[in-house]
């Protein structure tokens, strides 16, 4: 008969207690006209870089008042919370992304993106492959998802 030891029968018991992390990625946006990243979780830290507003994160740890970050180029950092926003945005990550009048790439061509635009999300589902995006002057369309990062 096999016996566990005290202390594996602890850890499989704090193990089969634990509950499950999801893996949803959770996105944000700066809120502030201006964020500041850090490469610690305090204002006393190395400032790295200035976020505008508007501008998606994804968050990877959470420790209440202090977020840690990726940006769309994949650096990862600190932010304060208050910072950030839950209203969802998404940036362009390709030349001439093509904003469209429905999820369609045959429908009419309403904009032609540049790289970097920042976009707001108008409905946080796909269509085949499509998302609804607000640009900052008012037009509503979709884009690929593949052209922009911030959604999941």
């Amino acid at each position: 008969m096999f016996r566990l030891g005290t202390k594996a029968l602890m850890l499989l018991i704090t193990l089969m207690l634990t509950p499950v992390v999801a893996t949803a990625l959770e996105f944000k946006s700066v809120a502030a006209a201006k964020a500041i990243l850090y490469d610690a979780p305090s204002t006393a830290a190395k400032k790295i870089l200035l976020l505008s507003q508007g501008y998606p994160v994804e968050v990877i740890v959470n420790l209440g008042e202090w977020l840690k970050v990726r940006d769309a180029q994949g650096s990862v950092s600190w932010i304060e919370a208050k910072q950030l926003s839950g209203k969802r945005t998404v940036m362009v990550i390709v030349a001439n992304a093509e904003m469209r009048s429905s999820a369609d790439a045959a429908s009419s061509l309403l904009a032609t993106l540049e790289k970097d635009v920042v976009l707001e999300i108008g409905e946080a589902k796909l269509t085949n492959g499509w998302l609804k995006v607000k640009h900052r002057d008012g037009m509503t369309g979709f884009i690929l998802v593949s052209s922009v990062w911030g959604f999941n």
